[in-house]
Formats: structure tokens, sequence, C-alpha cells
């Protein structure tokens, strides 16, 4: 017996065999999963770099409030 399992795919509240598209529509299901990987993966970045950028503002409110240090000319 071979497997017989087949992979769902629910568009709209309405379930779908990957295994009954046709290869047209299996393309097209593949490129929205790899979109949304990508997206996914792209958020995280963005995440990353406000965070980073947040940092770097917060450095410099913090080096702005302190007093200038005078230099010592000998």
């Amino acid at each position: 017996m071979g497997n017989d399992k087949k992979t769902p795919i629910k568009i709209d509240e309405v379930e779908y065999m990957y295994e009954d598209m046709t290869q047209e529509q299996q393309m097209i299901v593949n490129h929205i999963e790899d979109l949304s990987r990508k997206i996914g993966s792209s958020q995280f970045n963005l995440d990353q770099l406000n965070v980073g950028k947040q940092a770097f503002v917060n450095l410099l409110k913090e080096s702005l409030t302190k007093p200038v240090e005078e230099k010592v000319v000998n």
C-alpha cells in the first residue's frame, strides 16, 4: 500500500487537496507559501532594524544630555 495522504489547502474556508490541483495551481500555491515565508522573514528583519535604530536614538539622546567636559589645556 502506498501513501494515500493528501495535503489540504484551505482557501476562504473551503478545503482543497494540493495533489488534486493542476500543476499551475500547485505552482501558485508554492509561490504563495514562498512569499509568506519571505514576508515573515522581512518582518523579522524589520523588527530587528527598528530595535537597533531605537537603541542608537537612545544613545544619542543620552549623549546629548550629558554635560560637555571642558578640555584642559596645558
